[in-house]
C-alpha cells in the first residue's frame, strides 16, 4: 500500500510547486489526496473506476449527513420519496453496478488465465472472500458494496481529518515541526519513506497522538449498557444508550493535568499507556473495544507518509487568514479550512526509495 500512497503524495506535492511562498488551503488538498490514496490502495489497477466509485460514495455520504437528524414516519419513504432519497437510491444503484463491473472483469481475467489471482489490493482481498470455498466464510455481493463504502468513510475521512489538524498544530508550533523534520532527515535523508522505517518515527508518532487527543476525528460514540451499572452517584439502567464524547475525556485536567488544553507531544514520549497511566478509557480517538474504527491503522500510516514527504520539502507557517472554527460534520473538521504559507526548503532532490511494488 505504501508505494501507492507515495505516488499520490508526489502528485500533490508537484502541484504545490506553484504555491511556494504563497498561501494554500490544505484541508481541501488533503481531502483530494486521501481520496486518491484510497482509490489506489483499494482498486489498484482499476484506479480510475475506483475513483469514480468513491466520488459517488462521497455524494452518498453527504446526503446521509444532511438528513441524519430528520425524522419521517415509518414506511412513508415507500410511498413518497424526497429528492435526497431518490438521489441516494440512484447513487447506490450506480455504485453497485460499478463495483460489479470491476469484479466481473477481474473474474473473467482469472477464468481466462490472464492473471493468477484477483489482485493484492483491497478489492482483491474482498473478491477472495467472495469466492471462498467455505460457504460460511463467503461474503455476499451486498457485503462487497458495503465494505467499499466503509473503506472510504473510515479510511479517507479519518485520514483527512488527522493530517489536516496535525499540519495546523505544526504550523503553529514550529519548534515541533523542526524536531519532526530533523527525525525525518535522519531516517530517510532525501529519499521517500521506506515501509520498514515508518515505525521508527518516534517524534512524529508523539505528534500524531497529541493531535488525535486534541482533535479526534469522531467526537461521539454510542454504546448500549448491557446491565445496570453505577457511575459514581449515578445508576445507569440496562438497555440505556450512552453518548460518549472522547473530546471531554481527552481534555480532562483530572487525567491529563493542568495543561490538558495545550499541545504537548512530549506527554506521549513513553507511549500511550504511560501517558494515560494505563487507563485504556482515557484516550480513544478512534473509539474503544471491538468497535474501534477500522480505519485507525490506515489513517495513522497515511499520516506518517504524508507528513514525512511534506517535511522533507517544505517549512510551513500559519496564514493570518486562518480562522479557528472546528465544527462537527459527522467528523471534526475546520469550518473555514486551514490556510498555511509554504516555504520551500533548499535541499537535494528527493529520490524514490527502493520499494518493491
Amino acid at each position: 500500500m505504501i508505494p501507492e500512497m507515495i505516488v499520490s503524495v508526489e502528485i500533490m506535492l508537484q502541484s504545490w510547486k506553484h504555491h511556494q511562498g504563497k498561501e494554500i488551503e490544505v484541508f481541501e488538498e488533503f481531502r483530494l489526496l486521501t481520496a486518491d490514496i484510497i482509490s489506489r490502495t483499494a482498486f489498484g489497477s482499476s484506479y480510475l473506476e475506483g475513483k469514480n466509485i468513491f466520488d459517488m460514495t462521497k455524494k452518498y455520504s453527504d446526503i446521509i449527513r444532511k438528513n441524519v437528524f430528520k425524522i419521517r414516519l415509518p414506511g412513508i419513504s415507500e410511498i413518497c420519496k424526497t429528492s435526497d432519497e431518490i438521489e441516494a437510491d440512484k447513487l447506490l444503484s450506480l455504485m453497485r453496478n460499478s463495483v460489479m463491473g470491476i469484479v466481473e472483469k477481474r473474474e473473467e481475467k482469472v477464468k481466462l488465465g490472464d492473471r493468477d489471482d484477483f489482485g493484492n489490493d483491497f478489492l482483491g482481498l474482498l473478491l477472495q472472500a467472495y469466492h471462498d470455498v467455505d460457504e460460511n466464510k463467503r461474503i455476499l455481493v451486498q457485503d462487497l458494496i458495503d465494505e467499499c463504502k466503509t473503506f472510504y468513510i473510515s479510511g479517507q475521512e479519518t485520514s483527512n481529518s488527522l493530517i489536516s489538524w496535525t499540519v495546523l498544530l505544526l504550523a503553529i508550533h514550529t519548534d515541533w515541526q523542526d524536531k519532526a523534520r530533523e527525525e525525518v532527515i535522519r531516517l530517510f535523508g532525501h529519499q521517500n519513506p521506506h515501509p520498514n522505517d515508518l515505525s521508527k518515527l518516534n517524534t512524529i508518532t508523539m505528534i500524531i497522538n497529541e493531535a488525535l487527543r486534541l482533535y479526534p476525528p469522531a467526537l461521539v460514540f454510542v454504546r448500549k449498557c448491557e446491565r445496570e451499572v453505577s457511575l459514581g452517584k449515578l445508576i445507569v439502567p440496562a438497555n440505556l444508550h450512552l453518548f460518549i464524547s472522547n473530546l471531554v475525556v481527552h481534555r480532562d485536567a483530572g487525567i491529563w493535568g493542568d495543561n490538558a488544553h495545550l499541545f504537548k507531544p512530549e506527554r506521549f514520549s513513553e507511549g500511550v499507556a504511560k501517558a494515560t497511566n494505563n487507563n485504556v478509557a482515557a484516550y480513544f480517538p478512534f473509539g474503544i473495544g471491538p468497535r474501534t474504527c477500522v480505519g485507525f491503522n490506515f489513517a495513522t500510516m497515511v499520516a506518517k507518509v504524508v507528513l514525512t514527504m511534506i517535511l522533507q520539502r517544505y517549512r510551513f507557517t500559519l496564514s493570518p487568514a486562518y480562522v479557528h472554527s472546528p465544527v462537527l460534520n459527522s467528523l471534526l473538521v475546520p469550518q473555514h479550512g486551514i490556510q498555511v504559507i509554504l516555504h520551500a526548503l533548499q535541499s537535494e532532490k528527493i529520490v524514490d526509495s527502493e520499494i518493491e511494488t
